[in-house]
């Protein structure tokens, strides 16, 4: 997909037309989009006639009644709160009548719409979703929404493909936003608002939680699903513990191996290119953070299954997960999204009840659950400012204007859904009250 692998090749000029009211902030200038590598967003949108219109009329409603304002070249809106400032209001109204959220996505990386305060202007329409519809045209969304690709199912050959477009696009990027740890799941604070010089401290924080709860120590066998750039094995293994660290991705898991090694700790751990699907042996407790979020909805039972089978008996399995409710869970599902089209392809947040019902079924009991979405939001934070921060180096490593929006907006966009309480992140206790099946389920 175009945002693995930016390039600069033949490139077309967006012209945005000034604003007669000077913002917030000033009009950007206008940018190059690599079309090749950027279609959808250097394309005029197809739009059904009267989406447009209907999409104009809607969500100009719903903008006025929110706490922000807008400005266009014809002025700001009264009001107070975060500012969206649309530099081509027909291309915006014409994206989002064609493709919903994906369009509105793609007009930011377009260069069409800005905001003084992008993580407070997308908070305040997360926390108002549900009212930028009427009730009674949302039966009729499935005109406005695609379903997601068979392409993006999380089978052995697509889920590798899926965890590639994200996790290998360069490690060299990640630590330009990342803290030393190169931890890239919520910290753990003891204070807000968080400073940055907190953030590894509150890494490993977050890390002895898990490994507490999964009563991690000398001498324990240890499996961790997701790998990241080894973190958690590293600290696993300094407890004394046995780690297997199974991931898909190819620049993680050789990152991950050489910080093992430079430790001294390779004798204790192990990092693995592996499918989750194919673990053998039996760990006394099993890790795994914020990896269900890959694995998508039709692979969950296997998922919980292959931690069951994993256990030994009177073992442990710490669990971090992201969570949104059920119902939006369900309405995400179906639908493709401007996260799974461009930063994440196959992926999906469950809920709490899809984690039980599926650990249950499995032979999993939930035996502790504890959520701390806010700790999430202040991690974004900081994430997001010091990514926003390494724009030259972010452009150095080869990567461009667009792919940089794009990414600006998805650190924004979760820090907002966080902060709305749209989302949630948790650490649950499971252990098995089932012995494991004679085989694993496919």
């Amino acid at each position: 997909m175009a945002a693995a692998t930016p390039g600069r090749h033949r490139a077309v000029t967006l012209s945005l037309p000034p604003l007669t009211e000077r913002p917030h902030t000033a009009p950007p200038a206008p940018r190059r989009v690599d079309a090749p590598a950027w279609p959808d967003v250097t394309a005029r949108p197809r739009t059904r006639p009267g989406h447009t219109a209907v999409a104009r009329l809607l969500v100009g409603r719903a903008l006025a009644r929110l706490p922000l304002r807008t400005a266009t070249g014809a002025g700001r809106s009264a009001g107070t709160g975060p500012t969206l400032i649309l530099h081509d209001p027909d291309a915006f109204y014409r994206r989002i009548g064609g493709q919903g959220l994906i369009g509105f996505g793609e007009s930011y990386m377009a260069r069409e719409w800005d905001s003084d305060d992008l993580p407070g202007l997308l908070t305040v329409l997360a926390s108002h979703l549900d009212e930028l519809v009427p009730a009674p045209l949302r039966r009729l969304r499935g005109a406005w929404v695609s379903r997601r690709p068979d392409a993006q199912r999380n089978t052995v050959t697509g889920a590798k493909e899926n965890v590639s477009h994200h996790y290998d696009l360069s490690n060299a990027l990640f630590e330009l936003f990342l803290d030393e740890t190169m931890t890239y799941s919520s910290a753990v604070f003891t204070s807000f608002p968080a400073r940055p010089e907190a953030l590894p401290d509150a890494q490993h924080r977050k890390i002895d939680r898990l490994l507490d709860l999964a009563a991690v120590g000398p001498g324990t066998r240890v499996l961790e699903i997701g790998t990241g750039w080894g973190e958690l094995a590293l600290r696993a293994a300094a407890r004394g513990a046995d780690v297997v660290s199974v991931t898909l991705s190819t620049e993680q898991r050789d990152l991950a191996r050489r910080r093992i090694a430079a430790a001294g700790l390779g004798d204790r751990a192990e990092v693995r290119l592996c499918d989750y699907r194919d673990v053998e042996g039996s760990y006394d407790a099993v890790v795994s953070v914020e990896m269900i979020e890959a694995v998508g909805a039709d692979f969950w039972p296997v998922y919980f299954t292959a931690l069951h089978d994993a256990l030994a008996p009177g073992g442990r399995i710490a669990l971090q997960a992201i969570t949104m409710p059920h119902e939006r869970m369900l309405h995400t599902g179906r639908t493709h999204t401007w996260i799974s089209k461009y930063v994440f392809p196959g992926g999906l947040i469950p809920s709490r009840e899809a984690i039980e019902q599926n650990a249950t079924a499995a032979g999993l009991r939930v035996a502790c659950d504890h959520g701390y979405g806010d700790h999430y939001a202040e991690t974004l934070r900081l994430w997001r400012e010091r990514f926003t921060a390494h724009a030259a180096q972010v452009d150095a490593l080869g990567f461009d204007d667009t792919f940089r929006r794009m990414w600006e907006l998805y650190l924004a966009y979760s820090e907002a859904g966080f902060r709305s309480h749209y989302l949630d992140v948790r650490q649950l206790l499971l252990t098995r009250t089932a012995p494991r099946s004679a085989e694993r389920r496919r």
